[in-house]
């Protein structure tokens, strides 16, 4: 497989022969109102232009609706041909801005020899977790590639270690920059959470985005680093990908 961090959740995924689209969010730098008041967002340009971005992606994946996941640029400039799979309920809205291929992910569905498990996520805790409402994370395996869990907007609590444990995931993305509003609890997993996770999945490689995009984020990526290293997680397990840059395994 190969995987190539766009920016926030964005991601291309080449993945037993196919080429997988995630949560596109396409905007130009400043073309989005703040979260929390510190700049207009996103606050970094895509590495490259969205025709680059849509070339040759044959599905998308959405974790959920917020605008830093699925963006009007992104609406505009999607073929309307491009299946979707989404969250159950979210598929009314995608429908509605013109997409003729969506289905509902309610637990697992077979697209082209993949099979794709649709997993919980908690979008903060407490109050934030009904505010932010649901969200949900993706499990991918196919013959001859690596089981893959891609986590989503989700802080690390016991669901996400229970879906670790039941699938094994040799490889497990995480949303890590820390996002928070005022009362500064994260609503996605921070630096600690983060080596929660990979010190719960030793075996597994673990890759860190959504990162350094938006003005609620807290967490850079070389706070990340150092807090690993700190905590004896190592740059062989947690890979932090810049924009733009493709992992492969």
């Amino acid at each position: 497989m190969k995987l190539q961090l766009i920016r926030n959740a964005t991601m291309k995924i080449e993945y037993s022969g196919k080429t997988i689209l995630t949560d596109p969010f396409l905007g130009s730098k400043f073309s989005y109102e703040s979260f929390v008041g510190k700049s207009q967002n996103p606050t970094v340009n895509l590495p490259f232009s969205p025709v680059e971005v849509l070339k040759g992606v044959e599905l998308c994946i959405i974790s959920h609706l917020h605008p830093d996941h699925f963006d009007p640029a992104a609406i505009e400039m999607m073929n309307k041909d491009i299946p979707f799979l989404c969250q159950p309920n979210d598929d009314h809205m995608i429908r509605s801005v013109g997409f003729s291929h969506v289905e509902v992910v309610d637990s697992s569905v077979n697209w082209e020899n993949i099979e794709i498990t649709r997993t919980n996520g908690m979008h903060g805790l407490g109050m934030w977790s009904q505010q932010m409402g649901n969200v949900s994370g993706f499990i991918l395996k196919s013959e001859n590639e690596p089981v893959i869990y891609w986590t989503g907007d989700t802080v690390w609590y016991d669901e996400i270690k229970k879906t670790i444990n039941e699938f094994k995931p040799e490889i497990i993305i995480t949303h890590s920059g820390g996002a928070c509003f005022v009362t500064g609890e994260p609503i996605i997993m921070d630096a600690q959470q983060t080596v929660d996770l990979c010190k719960a999945a030793p075996d597994s490689k673990v890759i860190a985005i959504h990162m350094e995009c938006l003005d609620h984020l807290t967490v850079t990526r070389s706070e990340l680093r150092k807090f690993a290293n700190r905590n004896s997680v190592d740059s062989n397990q947690l890979l932090i990908p810049e924009d733009g840059e493709i992992l492969e395994f």
